[in-house]
Protein backbone atom coordinates (compact mmCIF):
# COMPACT_ATOMS: atom_id res chain seq x y z
CA UNK A 1 0.00 0.00 0.00
CA UNK A 2 1.37 3.16 -0.88
CA UNK A 3 0.92 7.18 -2.56
CA UNK A 4 2.56 7.72 -5.31
CA UNK A 5 3.33 11.01 -7.11
CA UNK A 6 4.09 11.27 -10.94
CA UNK A 7 7.33 13.93 -11.21
CA UNK A 8 8.24 12.88 -14.42
CA UNK A 9 9.16 15.88 -16.18
CA UNK A 10 8.80 18.67 -13.11
CA UNK A 11 11.43 20.72 -13.35
CA UNK A 12 13.44 21.02 -10.26
CA UNK A 13 12.50 24.69 -9.67
CA UNK A 14 8.58 23.39 -9.31
CA UNK A 15 9.89 21.24 -5.86
CA UNK A 16 9.48 23.61 -2.82
CA UNK A 17 9.34 23.65 0.44
CA UNK A 18 7.29 26.23 2.75
CA UNK A 19 5.52 26.14 5.85
CA UNK A 20 2.17 26.52 5.50
CA UNK A 21 -0.35 28.54 8.81
CA UNK A 22 -3.51 27.38 7.70
CA UNK A 23 -2.13 23.53 7.60
CA UNK A 24 -0.59 23.79 10.73
CA UNK A 25 -3.86 25.49 12.31
CA UNK A 26 -5.66 21.84 10.63
CA UNK A 27 -3.17 19.92 12.73
CA UNK A 28 -3.07 22.19 16.03
CA UNK A 29 -7.29 21.73 15.51
CA UNK A 30 -6.62 17.89 15.53
CA UNK A 31 -4.15 17.77 18.20
CA UNK A 32 -7.06 19.19 20.22
CA UNK A 33 -9.40 16.86 18.90
CA UNK A 34 -7.14 13.87 19.38
CA UNK A 35 -4.91 14.10 21.65
CA UNK A 36 -3.97 10.59 22.35
CA UNK A 37 -2.64 11.17 18.53
CA UNK A 38 -0.42 13.29 20.01
CA UNK A 39 1.29 12.62 23.78
CA UNK A 40 4.08 14.53 23.09
CA UNK A 41 1.59 17.68 23.26
CA UNK A 42 -0.31 17.22 26.17
CA UNK A 43 0.91 20.07 27.65
CA UNK A 44 0.13 22.18 25.31
CA UNK A 45 -3.81 20.47 24.07
CA UNK A 46 -4.73 20.51 27.90
CA UNK A 47 -3.36 24.15 28.53
CA UNK A 48 -5.25 25.20 25.43
CA UNK A 49 -8.50 23.04 25.75
CA UNK A 50 -9.05 24.63 28.83
CA UNK A 51 -8.48 28.22 27.86
CA UNK A 52 -11.33 27.71 25.04
CA UNK A 53 -14.17 30.04 25.15
CA UNK A 54 -16.96 27.71 26.03
CA UNK A 55 -19.07 29.62 22.74
CA UNK A 56 -15.51 29.03 20.45
CA UNK A 57 -15.08 25.17 21.63
CA UNK A 58 -19.01 24.25 20.89
CA UNK A 59 -18.39 25.75 17.34
CA UNK A 60 -15.52 23.83 16.71
CA UNK A 61 -17.51 20.84 17.43
CA UNK A 62 -19.93 22.03 14.64
CA UNK A 63 -16.90 20.83 12.10
CA UNK A 64 -14.63 19.11 13.92
CA UNK A 65 -14.80 16.23 11.75
CA UNK A 66 -13.14 18.26 8.66
CA UNK A 67 -9.42 17.31 10.81
CA UNK A 68 -10.60 15.27 13.32
CA UNK A 69 -9.90 11.97 11.36
CA UNK A 70 -9.53 13.23 8.31
CA UNK A 71 -8.31 16.61 6.85
CA UNK A 72 -10.30 18.72 4.72
CA UNK A 73 -7.94 19.90 1.63
CA UNK A 74 -9.35 23.10 2.11
CA UNK A 75 -6.81 23.66 4.82
CA UNK A 76 -4.05 23.35 1.44
CA UNK A 77 -6.17 26.09 -0.84
CA UNK A 78 -2.78 27.01 -2.50
CA UNK A 79 -2.93 23.47 -3.73
CA UNK A 80 -6.16 24.07 -5.59
CA UNK A 81 -6.33 26.97 -7.24
CA UNK A 82 -5.08 26.84 -11.27
CA UNK A 83 -3.05 28.98 -12.26
CA UNK A 84 -1.29 30.48 -8.49
CA UNK A 85 1.83 30.25 -6.97
CA UNK A 86 1.01 26.73 -5.48
CA UNK A 87 2.22 27.90 -2.36
CA UNK A 88 1.36 28.53 1.13
CA UNK A 89 0.78 32.46 1.98
CA UNK A 90 3.02 33.64 4.54
CA UNK A 91 0.31 34.12 6.88
CA UNK A 92 -2.73 32.65 8.11
CA UNK A 93 -4.98 35.72 6.72
CA UNK A 94 -3.43 35.43 2.98
CA UNK A 95 -4.03 31.79 3.06
CA UNK A 96 -7.79 32.35 3.97
CA UNK A 97 -7.35 35.00 1.06
CA UNK A 98 -6.43 32.23 -1.38
CA UNK A 99 -9.24 30.07 0.08
CA UNK A 100 -11.97 32.39 -0.97
CA UNK A 101 -10.55 32.57 -4.49
CA UNK A 102 -11.60 28.59 -4.34
CA UNK A 103 -14.59 28.17 -6.90
CA UNK A 104 -17.16 27.19 -5.05
CA UNK A 105 -17.05 23.39 -6.79
CA UNK A 106 -13.56 23.06 -5.86
CA UNK A 107 -14.78 24.44 -2.16
CA UNK A 108 -17.41 21.68 -1.76
CA UNK A 109 -15.46 19.22 -2.99
CA UNK A 110 -13.01 19.84 -0.51
CA UNK A 111 -14.78 20.23 2.40
CA UNK A 112 -16.84 17.22 2.34
CA UNK A 113 -14.28 15.10 1.68
CA UNK A 114 -14.83 13.10 5.22
CA UNK A 115 -17.43 11.88 3.00
CA UNK A 116 -14.82 10.09 1.04
CA UNK A 117 -16.66 11.63 -2.28
CA UNK A 118 -15.41 10.77 -6.06
CA UNK A 119 -13.11 13.53 -6.01
CA UNK A 120 -10.78 11.02 -5.07
CA UNK A 121 -11.84 8.57 -8.19
CA UNK A 122 -10.06 9.26 -11.78
CA UNK A 123 -11.29 12.58 -12.97
CA UNK A 124 -12.60 13.85 -9.46
CA UNK A 125 -15.78 13.07 -10.67
CA UNK A 126 -18.80 15.88 -11.21
CA UNK A 127 -19.62 18.52 -8.58
CA UNK A 128 -22.16 18.07 -6.06
CA UNK A 129 -23.54 21.44 -6.60
CA UNK A 130 -24.36 20.78 -10.07
CA UNK A 131 -25.13 17.15 -10.31
CA UNK A 132 -28.23 15.68 -8.62
CA UNK A 133 -26.50 11.98 -8.49
CA UNK A 134 -23.13 13.26 -6.61
CA UNK A 135 -25.26 15.73 -4.77
CA UNK A 136 -27.56 12.62 -3.54
CA UNK A 137 -24.71 10.22 -2.65
CA UNK A 138 -23.11 12.91 -0.94
CA UNK A 139 -26.08 13.31 1.11
CA UNK A 140 -26.19 9.16 1.73
CA UNK A 141 -22.21 9.39 2.98
CA UNK A 142 -22.77 12.21 5.28
CA UNK A 143 -25.88 11.15 6.98
CA UNK A 144 -23.89 7.48 6.95
CA UNK A 145 -21.31 9.64 8.77
CA UNK A 146 -23.31 10.91 11.62
CA UNK A 147 -26.13 13.70 11.69
CA UNK A 148 -23.56 16.19 12.39
CA UNK A 149 -22.17 15.70 9.44
CA UNK A 150 -25.22 15.34 7.16
CA UNK A 151 -26.40 19.08 8.81
CA UNK A 152 -23.41 20.26 7.95
CA UNK A 153 -23.30 19.03 4.15
CA UNK A 154 -26.86 20.48 3.29
CA UNK A 155 -25.68 23.63 4.50
CA UNK A 156 -22.91 23.77 2.38
CA UNK A 157 -24.57 22.65 -0.68
CA UNK A 158 -27.82 24.60 0.42
CA UNK A 159 -25.82 28.19 1.77
CA UNK A 160 -22.46 27.69 -0.21
CA UNK A 161 -21.48 31.43 0.95
CA UNK A 162 -22.55 31.41 4.07
CA UNK A 163 -20.47 27.97 4.76
CA UNK A 164 -17.82 30.01 3.47
CA UNK A 165 -18.24 33.10 5.78
CA UNK A 166 -18.98 31.16 8.52
CA UNK A 167 -15.56 29.07 8.32
CA UNK A 168 -13.66 31.87 7.66
CA UNK A 169 -14.85 33.44 10.60
CA UNK A 170 -14.52 30.70 13.08
CA UNK A 171 -10.66 30.39 12.27
CA UNK A 172 -10.01 33.81 12.48
CA UNK A 173 -11.54 33.10 16.02
CA UNK A 174 -9.26 30.30 16.45
CA UNK A 175 -6.38 32.43 15.32
CA UNK A 176 -7.49 35.19 17.73
CA UNK A 177 -7.84 33.09 20.47
CA UNK A 178 -4.61 30.70 20.82
CA UNK A 179 -2.73 29.94 17.41
CA UNK A 180 -1.81 33.32 16.72
CA UNK A 181 0.87 33.12 19.48
CA UNK A 182 1.41 29.60 18.71
CA UNK A 183 2.43 30.41 15.09
CA UNK A 184 4.83 33.16 16.33
CA UNK A 185 6.24 30.37 18.35
CA UNK A 186 6.53 27.45 15.64
CA UNK A 187 6.96 29.26 12.19
CA UNK A 188 10.95 30.37 12.59
CA UNK A 189 11.81 26.41 12.94
CA UNK A 190 9.42 25.45 10.31
CA UNK A 191 10.97 28.15 7.97
CA UNK A 192 14.53 26.88 8.89
CA UNK A 193 13.78 23.54 8.54
CA UNK A 194 11.72 24.58 4.83
CA UNK A 195 15.51 26.55 3.85
CA UNK A 196 17.60 23.68 4.95
CA UNK A 197 15.69 20.80 3.15
CA UNK A 198 15.79 23.51 -0.34
CA UNK A 199 19.84 23.84 0.41
CA UNK A 200 19.83 19.55 0.66
CA UNK A 201 17.45 19.28 -2.70
CA UNK A 202 19.73 21.82 -4.73
CA UNK A 203 22.80 20.49 -3.88
CA UNK A 204 22.37 16.84 -2.95
CA UNK A 205 19.47 16.39 -5.23
CA UNK A 206 15.81 14.98 -4.89
CA UNK A 207 17.01 11.62 -2.70
CA UNK A 208 18.87 13.42 -0.35
CA UNK A 209 16.19 15.59 0.40
CA UNK A 210 13.69 13.25 0.69
CA UNK A 211 15.27 11.01 3.00
CA UNK A 212 15.41 14.00 5.09
CA UNK A 213 11.90 14.30 4.99
CA UNK A 214 10.60 10.65 6.09
CA UNK A 215 11.76 7.35 6.08
CA UNK A 216 8.34 6.57 4.67
CA UNK A 217 9.08 8.62 1.22
CA UNK A 218 11.14 7.16 -1.51
CA UNK A 219 12.15 7.80 -4.96
CA UNK A 220 12.53 5.22 -8.09
CA UNK A 221 16.18 5.57 -9.83
CA UNK A 222 14.80 7.44 -12.93
CA UNK A 223 13.44 10.41 -10.55
CA UNK A 224 9.93 10.40 -11.77
CA UNK A 225 7.48 8.75 -8.95
CA UNK A 226 7.53 9.68 -5.38
CA UNK A 227 6.29 6.84 -3.26
CA UNK A 228 4.48 7.08 0.32
CA UNK A 229 4.71 4.46 2.72
CA UNK A 230 0.87 4.43 3.90
CA UNK A 231 -1.51 2.24 4.71
CA UNK A 232 -3.86 3.39 1.69
CA UNK A 233 -3.33 3.49 -2.13
CA UNK A 234 -3.51 6.63 -3.69
CA UNK A 235 -1.87 8.39 -6.44
CA UNK A 236 -1.51 11.77 -8.00
CA UNK A 237 0.29 14.05 -10.70
CA UNK A 238 2.73 16.93 -10.14
CA UNK A 239 2.32 18.30 -13.62
CA UNK A 240 -1.46 17.99 -14.05
CA UNK A 241 -1.82 21.07 -16.75
CA UNK A 242 -5.69 21.37 -15.09
CA UNK A 243 -3.41 23.08 -12.20
CA UNK A 244 -0.28 23.76 -12.74
CA UNK A 245 3.08 22.06 -12.32
CA UNK A 246 4.75 21.78 -8.57
CA UNK A 247 5.08 19.65 -5.58
CA UNK A 248 4.88 21.44 -2.04
CA UNK A 249 6.57 20.36 1.04
CA UNK A 250 5.23 21.70 4.34
CA UNK A 251 6.65 21.07 7.57
CA UNK A 252 4.72 20.74 10.79
CA UNK A 253 5.39 20.65 14.30
CA UNK A 254 1.73 19.32 15.26
CA UNK A 255 1.43 16.49 13.09
CA UNK A 256 3.53 13.56 14.03
CA UNK A 257 3.12 10.81 13.98
CA UNK A 258 1.01 11.80 10.60
CA UNK A 259 2.75 11.98 7.24
CA UNK A 260 0.22 13.53 5.20
CA UNK A 261 -0.13 13.51 1.24
CA UNK A 262 -2.79 15.78 -0.72
CA UNK A 263 -3.40 13.91 -3.64
CA UNK A 264 -6.69 14.69 -5.47
CA UNK A 265 -7.26 15.21 -8.98
CA UNK A 266 -7.07 18.35 -10.15
CA UNK A 267 -4.80 19.82 -7.17
CA UNK A 268 -1.52 19.95 -6.82
CA UNK A 269 0.61 16.96 -4.83
CA UNK A 270 1.39 18.42 -1.22
CA UNK A 271 3.48 16.68 1.08
CA UNK A 272 2.87 17.46 5.25
CA UNK A 273 5.29 16.07 6.82
CA UNK A 274 6.33 16.04 10.87
CA UNK A 275 9.53 17.65 12.31
CA UNK A 276 11.83 15.66 14.07
CA UNK A 277 10.85 15.03 17.93
CA UNK A 278 13.67 16.96 20.10
CA UNK A 279 14.24 13.15 21.30
CA UNK A 280 15.63 10.68 18.60
CA UNK A 281 13.79 7.81 17.48
CA UNK A 282 14.29 5.13 15.99
CA UNK A 283 13.04 4.83 11.97
CA UNK A 284 9.35 3.78 11.43
CA UNK A 285 8.80 0.39 10.10
CA UNK A 286 7.57 0.42 6.61
CA UNK A 287 4.08 -0.98 6.29
CA UNK A 288 5.12 -4.06 4.48
CA UNK A 289 7.40 -4.92 7.18
CA UNK A 290 5.33 -4.56 10.07
CA UNK A 291 2.54 -6.55 8.11
CA UNK A 292 5.01 -9.49 8.43
CA UNK A 293 6.23 -9.17 11.63
CA UNK A 294 2.72 -9.28 12.57
CA UNK A 295 1.90 -12.24 10.59
CA UNK A 296 4.97 -13.93 11.82
CA UNK A 297 3.87 -13.93 15.47
CA UNK A 298 0.45 -14.79 14.57
CA UNK A 299 1.40 -18.26 13.82
CA UNK A 300 0.70 -20.30 17.36
CA UNK A 301 3.58 -22.66 17.18
CA UNK A 302 5.63 -19.58 16.13
CA UNK A 303 4.28 -18.18 18.91
CA UNK A 304 5.21 -20.63 21.27
CA UNK A 305 9.06 -20.75 20.37
CA UNK A 306 9.17 -17.05 20.76
CA UNK A 307 7.95 -17.86 24.01
CA UNK A 308 11.28 -19.69 24.45
CA UNK A 309 13.56 -17.62 22.61
CA UNK A 310 12.38 -14.60 24.28
CA UNK A 311 14.11 -15.97 27.76
CA UNK A 312 17.31 -17.47 26.04
CA UNK A 313 18.92 -18.31 22.96
CA UNK A 314 18.10 -22.01 21.60
CA UNK A 315 19.82 -24.11 18.45
CA UNK A 316 17.36 -25.45 16.15
CA UNK A 317 17.55 -28.79 17.57
CA UNK A 318 17.56 -27.63 20.63
CA UNK A 319 13.85 -25.89 19.63
CA UNK A 320 12.53 -28.98 17.97
CA UNK A 321 13.39 -30.91 20.94
CA UNK A 322 11.41 -28.85 23.85
CA UNK A 323 8.60 -28.51 21.22
CA UNK A 324 8.14 -31.63 20.09
CA UNK A 325 8.38 -31.07 16.04
CA UNK A 326 11.07 -31.81 13.27
CA UNK A 327 13.87 -29.77 12.84
CA UNK A 328 12.68 -28.90 9.40
CA UNK A 329 9.38 -27.78 10.71
CA UNK A 330 11.57 -25.55 13.60
CA UNK A 331 13.82 -23.88 10.52
CA UNK A 332 10.78 -23.12 8.30
CA UNK A 333 9.07 -21.27 11.78
CA UNK A 334 12.59 -19.64 12.52
CA UNK A 335 12.53 -18.09 8.66
CA UNK A 336 9.91 -16.38 8.84
CA UNK A 337 10.97 -15.23 11.96
CA UNK A 338 13.70 -13.67 10.94
CA UNK A 339 12.69 -12.40 7.66
CA UNK A 340 10.71 -10.20 9.78
CA UNK A 341 13.56 -9.18 11.62
CA UNK A 342 12.33 -10.59 14.49
CA UNK A 343 15.40 -12.48 15.74
CA UNK A 344 19.19 -12.21 16.62
CA UNK A 345 21.18 -15.55 15.19
CA UNK A 346 25.06 -15.91 16.22
CA UNK A 347 27.02 -18.46 15.26
CA UNK A 348 29.30 -20.19 18.26
CA UNK A 349 31.85 -23.46 17.12
CA UNK A 350 29.46 -25.42 15.61
CA UNK A 351 25.94 -24.31 16.93
CA UNK A 352 23.85 -21.49 14.95
CA UNK A 353 22.56 -19.62 18.54
CA UNK A 354 19.11 -18.21 18.11
CA UNK A 355 16.92 -15.11 19.92
CA UNK A 356 14.14 -13.28 20.10
CA UNK A 357 15.38 -9.51 19.52
CA UNK A 358 13.09 -8.28 22.39
CA UNK A 359 13.38 -4.48 21.50
CA UNK A 360 11.92 -5.17 18.13
CA UNK A 361 8.80 -7.04 19.08
CA UNK A 362 8.20 -3.97 21.91
CA UNK A 363 8.09 -1.44 19.19
CA UNK A 364 5.79 -3.13 17.33
CA UNK A 365 2.68 -1.43 19.40
CA UNK A 366 4.17 1.63 18.92
CA UNK A 367 5.19 0.77 14.87
CA UNK A 368 1.49 -0.09 14.72
CA UNK A 369 0.28 2.72 15.54
CA UNK A 370 2.43 5.01 13.80
CA UNK A 371 1.54 2.82 10.59
CA UNK A 372 -2.14 3.01 10.91
CA UNK A 373 -1.88 6.84 11.25
CA UNK A 374 0.62 8.01 9.24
Amino acid sequence: MSVTIDIAGLPAERIAFAPSPLAELCMALHALSQPAHHPGLASWTTATAAGLDPCLADRLLEADFMWRASFADIFMPFAGLPGGAGLPAATLAGELDVLDRLDDDRFVTAALEHCRLAQYNEGGGPSPLRDPHARARALEVAAARGPRQLAFSLRLLEDTDGVRAWLRRLLEDCDEAFFAETWRRVEPRQSADARHKTQVLRRKGLPAALKEVSPALGVDERLTTITADKMVNGNATATDPRVGAGLVFVPTDFGRPHLLVLHAPGWRPVVHYPLDSPEPAAAPASVELLQRRMEALAHPMRMMLCRSLARASYTTSELATVHGITAPEVSRHLAALKKAGLLHTRRQGRYVQHQLDLSVVARIGSDFIEGVLR
